[in-house]
């Protein structure tokens, strides 16, 4: 049994500095620099060891510009400068490094310990997670053995994010066979340092939270772990940066959605929080959040600095305004209101309403005179059928169309407005209000959308109460509501969680109580539309299972069961 810090007479405490930055995937330069200065900010303010995320130089994740070689050598060049500016505080930061052992991958996602204008050391990350969204095995070598790093006559036992997720009395299915913790503690590792990206999604933070605490009472060391920010593509990166004494109790967490600087004295009484845990904000808050930054990042790290919303006068398109911005600041944001025959007066009131309350720039652009004229085109080619979808989904298509003249006159990107509920069962037009460029809710189911939107309008209404009670409608032809065509959504939201997110089977679901017949249309119509699905924007992920570069259905297949 290993002592705990306070309780080593011999060892001087340790003060650990946490920079829970927000780095972007290839901007070395930018990255480095934004490094630098978090690292003098916490040698500034008495930190003896600093800790940056995991692949920090490079962003994470960086995916096939792995397979570029000029890019692993900026990250080599960049890693090499940064070295050369760091003083007697040693930093800690992850990077690519090459796999000079073969073979095996040309690559390995390593941490880089530098101290005095030097790269003093060096580790590799063992677990390469190879599920869900990530795919490290495609790019990295793992390393086959681990040894804590000796510093100030402490011996730190430093890990790779995924090296610390393998805990046996936590995960009751264990994804491998070795624990890096486990064998550093082995070898006389008094603490344990990780680094991470993180990916977030709902109510990760508490069971992060949860596993590390397990892991630093069972092994009885403290553990502080780095975690990102921030948002590359669909993934957002929560911060959340924890450090735990060695009876797992909460020294310092570092805020969410946004970056942080901390330093931690181990040897110092720190802020213990009571055993039930930290009070997270609430859930709809922390969604709201991750949606913010998450827009914030995409149109930024992109090179843009404006959105355009079509605005329906129903509820998603108003979250999402709300969204943009929150993300973006009110001036940045247009809403763009199209009406056509089957538009009601008061999704027109509710839209511009919706706009006033934010501030943002509206504009009322009609549809209705182009649909006539695209009637009349096919009024040929139609004659003797009946209306139907072709029909609505014009008007659908017209509004894809102006919104998108807008984005390419004045250079800002489209937000597309459907939720996770319609994305499921192909309830949204290709070419049509599927157009844009980030698709911000596209993993929110409508309940939620409804719950995020009262969390939203808890002390004044932001978003106009009849968009949130009135029958959700698409306003494509005479008196439609979202029923006709759909069950409603709490129904269709618990089949779509079971079926989507949790993987079960049509038979498994109707055994839960929800009827055969529902369920059998709910499941063909999320299979139908994977095509659908495959060419739209893409979209933030806030759910354990999104649509998306985490769930690889085939579009040609015919497995129904």
């Amino acid at each position: 049994m290993f002592q705990k810090p306070s309780e080593a007479a011999n060892l001087a405490p340790l003060k650990i500095g946490l920079l829970q930055l927000n780095p972007t995937v290839g901007a070395f330069a930018a990255n480095r620099e934004k490094l630098l200065a978090a690292y003098a900010r916490a040698v500034s303010i008495g930190a003896e060891f600093v800790l940056a995320p995991e692949l920090f130089l490079c962003g994470y994740p960086p995916r096939d510009l792995l397979h570029r070689e000029d890019f692993i050598e900026a990250s080599l060049t960049a890693l090499a400068e940064t070295a050369g500016r760091i003083g007697g505080v040693p930093l800690c930061v992850g990077f690519v490094d090459r796999n000079s052992e073969r073979p095996g991958r040309a690559l390995r996602n390593s941490a880089a310990v530098l101290q005095n204008g030097r790269i003093i050391w060096r580790t590799t990350k063992s677990l390469l997670p190879t599920y869900d969204v990530f795919d490290e095995d495609r790019y990295f070598e793992p390393a086959k053995t681990v040894a804590p790093f000796e510093y100030g006559g402490h011996k730190l036992g430093i890990t790779i994010c995924e090296d610390i997720w393998n805990d046996e009395d936590f995960w009751p299915d264990r994804l491998y066979r070795r624990d890096p913790v486990k064998e550093l503690i082995a070898q006389g590792a008094e603490m344990i340092l990780n680094i991470s990206a993180s990916p977030w999604h709902d109510g990760k933070e508490k069971t992060r939270l949860e596993m590390l605490r397990r892991v630093a009472r069972d092994e009885k060391v403290p553990l502080i772990q780095v975690n990102a920010v921030g948002a590359n593509d669909e993934l957002i990166f929560d911060g959340h940066s924890v450090a735990l004494d060695a009876g797992g109790k909460l020294l310092a967490l570092g805020r969410g959605f946004a970056e942080d600087i901390l330093v931690v004295d181990l040897g110092g009484s720190g802020r213990h929080e009571t055993e039930k845990g930290y009070d997270f904000p609430p859930r709809e808050q922390l969604l709201f959040l991750a949606l913010s930054m998450g827009v914030r990042d995409y149109v930024r790290k992109c090179g843009f600095q404006s959105v355009l919303v079509g605005l329906s006068g129903g509820i998603d398109s108003a979250l999402v305004a709300a969204v943009a911005a929150d993300a973006l600041g009110a001036e940045n944001v247009l809403g763009v209101s199209m009406p056509a025959r089957y538009s009601s007066s008061g999704s027109l009131t509710d839209a511009e309403r919706l706009a006033k309350t934010l501030g943002i720039r509206y504009e009322v652009l009609p549809i209705e005179p182009v649909f006539k004229s695209v009637e009349a085109q096919l009024q040929k080619v139609f004659a003797g059928t009946k209306p139907n979808e072709a029909e609505e989904n014009v008007q659908s298509r017209l509004r894809g169309v102006t919104l998108m003249a807008l984005s390419n006159k004045f250079g800002a990107l489209v937000l597309t407005t459907g939720n996770k509920s319609e994305m499921a069962v192909g309830y949204c037009t290709l070419y049509g209000d599927m157009c844009g460029a980030l698709a911000v809710i596209a993993d929110i189911f409508k309940t939620d959308v409804y719950k995020i939107a009262r969390w939203l309008n808890r002390e004044r209404e932001i978003i106009p109460s009849d968009s949130i009670t009135k029958p959700p409608s698409a306003e494509l032809r005479p008196d439609q509501t979202d029923q006709d065509s759909l069950p409603p959504y709490e129904i269709l939201d618990a089949v779509l969680d079971l079926y989507v997110v949790k993987n079960l089977s049509k038979t498994e679901i109707a055994s839960r109580g929800f009827d055969a017949a529902v369920v059998n249309d709910v499941v063909n119509k999320i299979n139908f539309s994977e095509y659908k699905r495959r060419q739209a924007a893409p979209g933030l992920k806030v759910s354990p299972r999104a649509f998306g570069m985490g769930r690889r259905i085939p579009v040609a297949q015919r497995f129904r069961i």
